[in-house]
């Protein structure tokens, strides 16, 4: 069993200027809001990100971080969010012309985007704190926020938490279940590993899913977008990660993070860091490199879970923070795993296939 404590390392593997751009507001072009492409500017980076790390309000993690480097560097940040299979999805459609300097995704999509050689390697200053888990051992990507695999519901109309993948299949549930797509949402990729790790394999699992499937709501290519549904009460279960879902939070009161547990075991959960990586033609390599320096800053690493509800990728920062007190305590009596990222890159389009058959999706 892995230890969940913030200062432990993990398995392997995810306010902003004018200039910001996001695939919902600007159509998910660089230029669709009136901006200059990135080649036209050279004090500017373009990262490319699965979402999660920016806030809603403004006041996530990215919100903070990219303010600051902006104002240190004079650098301008563009960003652009999306799912963790889209983004690298998109990269790979731009890898003649690529727009991006900086990809941020979870995992397997990390692993996914070193095999399309999309990164090239730069061990970022402060990589050496990561543990080596936590990092591509070329130094193509590094971890830059951890985190970990999770489940919310909405707290005022389920006085009773779910404990188990069992309750979900009950028809009260009926249309009140959502999970982002896997293969497309690292979140959603993350159902599948988890459901095939509780019910001993890709069979078992995908009954499982074949029978959620009545209850269930359909796909959704961004996990962000379910906790808004579950906070006004549009659903009452959905998946997500636990950095997302804590800083959520804070705006959506009815949120609550769980962990399902298969029948009388023990709730489960495994590791799904952030981890960036600088794209091999990063039309301002450069300034990526200096951003991803950043992210892995001392100040920036204590803010992971100060402001951004994560948990922090370097080993010699010691998070007290209160919100690192109450993260701790929301893992405590979960049994942490870690998957087998070899057999997942390896075989993912299978597992994707076979959920697809077993859902009809």
């Amino acid at each position: 069993m892995r230890t969940h404590a913030l200062t432990q390392p993990l398995a392997v593997l995810g306010a902003l200027s004018l200039a910001t751009v996001t695939l919902t507001a600007c159509g998910g072009t660089l230029t669709a809001c009136g901006g200059t492409s990135a080649a036209a500017d050279e004090k500017v980076v373009t990262v490319y990100s699965a979402d999660g790390l920016k806030g809603e309000m403004g006041d996530g993690w990215y919100d903070k971080v990219f303010e600051e480097f902006e104002k240190e560097t004079g650098i301008k940040v563009k960003y652009v969010e999306g799912g963790s299979g889209e983004m690298v999805q998109r990269t790979v459609r731009e890898k003649s012309n690529t727009q991006a300097d900086v990809l941020v995704t979870l995992p397997p999509f990390i692993q996914q985007a070193d095999s399309e050689g999309l990164l090239a390697a730069y061990e970022p200053e402060g990589a050496d704190q990561v543990d080596a888990a936590d990092k591509a051992p070329d130094g193509k990507w590094t971890s830059v926020v951890n985190n970990y695999f999770g489940f919310i519901y909405n707290k005022k109309q389920l006085t009773t938490p779910p404990r188990t993948w069992e309750e979900l299949l009950d028809p009260s549930y009926k249309e009140k279940v959502q999970y982002s797509t896997p293969g497309v949402a690292g979140d959603g990729t993350a159902v599948l590993i988890k459901a095939m790790h509780d019910f001993g394999g890709k069979e078992p699992a995908m009954e499982y899913l074949k029978r959620l499937q009545t209850n269930n709501v359909g796909p959704s290519a961004s996990t962000g977008k379910l906790a808004p549904k579950v906070d006004k009460g549009e659903l009452l279960v959905a998946n997500g990660d636990v950095q997302m879902n804590y800083a959520q939070s804070k705006d959506m009161p009815n949120l609550a993070i769980w962990f399902p547990a298969k029948g009388d075991g023990k709730p489960t959960s495994f590791a799904l860091p952030y981890a960036a990586g600088l794209l091999a033609k990063a039309p301002h390599g450069e300034n990526g490199k200096k951003l991803l320096d950043f992210l892995l800053s001392e100040q920036a690493q204590r803010d992971v879970s100060a402001v951004g509800g994560g948990f922090a990728a370097r080993k010699d920062i010691k998070a007290a923070d209160a919100n690192a007190t109450e993260l701790n305590g929301l893992l405590e009596g979960v049994e942490i795993f870690e998957p087998d990222w070899s057999d997942i890159g390896t075989n993912l389009d299978s597992y994707i296939d076979a959920w697809k058959t077993a859902t009809g999706s």
